[in-house]
């Protein structure tokens, strides 16, 4: 791998340097919040997008906050006497921060784009030059060894990512170093892995900058930097997951063929967990010819583990070669080198019998269960970050349900979770509605039918009586037997158990 059309970095070694820049930009509210405050919401939003110009036109005045936003997250250079006043300019340009350019002013070697932490930390994300956004296509030529910064894959797997008080955390495949920067939050320990050495660098950075504590910095691919003895309570990983032909990309490219790049991460995670640990990842997987995806995907679970494993979307191979030719900017070369590149994934993706893509969300939990779960699903609607508890509630139900049979289950006490709606679906003016929707309007903000004994079950389910108790009565109110009520019911209150509908009230 070569760096060598690359800036070079600031120094990782200067602390106090990096204590005394992050002093100053916080001091010129250089902060997520005050970007909003100055940019607006509309340009802020663009600036999501690799969108500079609604930035650039909204920081066209003298405050100190725009000569920051220009230098740092546009990469505008500066006259020195801005900043003068505003950064230790000395000492940044000694370390690296910034380098002269034309005349007397100043330019940034890296991206520096604010961040808010969960619980309102005042955070920085370090990146390469025009790369603050994750994807790299509007930077023009792109150097395999660029680290990108922050995008929508980054934030999704932190807030999916289960948020308890841990000893050990590893971020595998760290990039620019956002999952380590969360993970140093609610862990003691946190070691940070990459191919590429420049991420290792980028995020000593990044942690640096934010005031956070210094993780353990290791080169190497996957789990090979990490010692056979070695476990971890929590893993998380936003791997280069894009499924192409070749590793031209370092960021996104794994260089494995297919998906085994994702397939081997997860098999490779159980040995790696402790009891009770977490493993999370985002993840690619082809839906091959005569295969189901569901499949595919329970088979790359390692043994002694529970699994959520969530689709969030599928894409066709056309769309899907496309999406990552805009992503690496081959829309914009050659038209010739553009159509030769897309031949090149549709050979592969012919050669494997890949019909379509998928994106989304793996949790494994080291359970150690004789009979573990397993549960694979394609949920495509929106749903309510952060979800880190909804997930950590998904698998305590996965204990509950575990450890109670259907007589236990009638034995136990229920509650109805909160924020379920219930909503009537039938004709106008009908007597009866056809069926009854129960729907969360929180984390996964799932929707499952019932029939009217399940709505009436759920709607009297407030902890105090037995579930067959409840059953008891609403067979004499509806006139049914009820040993044959409490026979045919169980089934619907796991679903329902299961699902985040009801939750064990003691």
């Amino acid at each position: 791998m070569s760096n060598s059309s690359l800036a070079p970095l600031p120094s990782s070694d200067r602390t106090d340097v990096t204590a005394r820049l992050r002093e100053a930009l916080l001091g010129a509210s250089f902060s997520a919040d005050g970007l909003l405050d100055l940019l607006g919401a509309s340009a802020y939003a663009a600036l999501a997008r690799s969108e500079t110009v609604p930035a650039l036109r909204a920081t066209r005045g003298d405050s100190p906050l725009e000569a920051l936003v220009r230098l740092f997250l546009l990469q505008q250079p500066v006259p020195h006497a801005r900043v003068a006043d505003v950064l230790p300019v000395a000492d940044c340009l000694e370390s690296g921060w910034l380098t002269r350019t034309g005349g007397d002013e100043l330019a940034a070697t890296v991206d520096v784009r604010p961040y808010g932490g969960p619980g309102g930390e005042d955070w920085f994300i370090v990146s390469d030059l025009g790369c603050a956004v994750g994807g790299a296509g509007g930077i023009g030529s792109i150097d395999e060894g660029v680290v990108l910064g922050v995008g929508g894959a980054s934030t999704t797997l932190a807030g999916i990512t289960v948020r308890t008080p841990v000893g050990s955390a590893l971020d595998l495949g760290t990039g620019s170093g956002i999952q380590a920067l969360h993970a140093a939050q609610h862990a003691t320990r946190v070691t940070a892995t990459d191919l590429n050495p420049r991420a290792l660098h980028i995020t000593a950075l990044t942690l640096a900058l934010s005031g956070a504590p210094a993780a353990d910095l290791r080169e190497g691919s996957l789990f090979e930097p990490i010692a056979d003895d070695e476990t971890y309570d929590l893993i998380v990983s936003n791997p280069p997951f894009v499924i192409s032909p070749g590793a031209r990309l370092t960021y996104r490219d794994g260089g494995m063929g297919g998906d085994d790049l994702c397939r081997t991460l997860v098999q490779e995670a159980g040995d790696r967990l402790n009891d009770g640990g977490y493993a999370q990842f985002l993840a690619n997987w082809q839906h091959v010819e005569g295969e189901e995806w569901q499949d595919r995907l329970r088979s790359w679970v390692p043994r002694g583990c529970d699994a959520w494993i969530v689709q969030r979307e599928v894409q066709d191979v056309t769309q899907y070669a496309e999406l990552w030719l805009r992503d690496a900017g081959d829309h914009r070369s050659d038209p010739m080198e553009y159509q030769a590149r897309y031949d090149a994934w549709l050979d592969e993706f012919e050669a494997r019998k890949v019909k379509s893509v998928g994106f989304g969300w793996i949790t494994l939990r080291k359970s150690a269960a004789a009979q573990p779960s397993v549960v694979v699903e394609e949920w495509p609607h929106p749903v309510e970050q952060p979800l880190g508890d909804t997930v950590r509630a998904h698998f305590d139900r996965v204990d509950y349900l575990r450890a109670h049979d259907d007589a236990a289950l009638l034995a136990g006490h229920f509650r109805l979770a909160g924020e379920i709606v219930q909503e009537q679906v039938g004709l106008p003016g009908a007597e009866d509605p056809e069926h009854v929707v129960l729907r969360q309007h929180r984390g996964m903000r799932r929707a499952t039918k019932v029939d009217t004994v399940g709505a009436g079950f759920a709607g009297v389910c407030d902890g105090t009586l037995s579930a067959g108790r409840i059953l008891d009565a609403i067979a004499q109110l509806v006139g049914e037997d009820p040993v044959l009520l409490r026979d045919r019911t169980p089934s619907q209150i796991r679903l329902l158990v299961e699902q985040g509908f009801l939750e064990p009230a003691r």
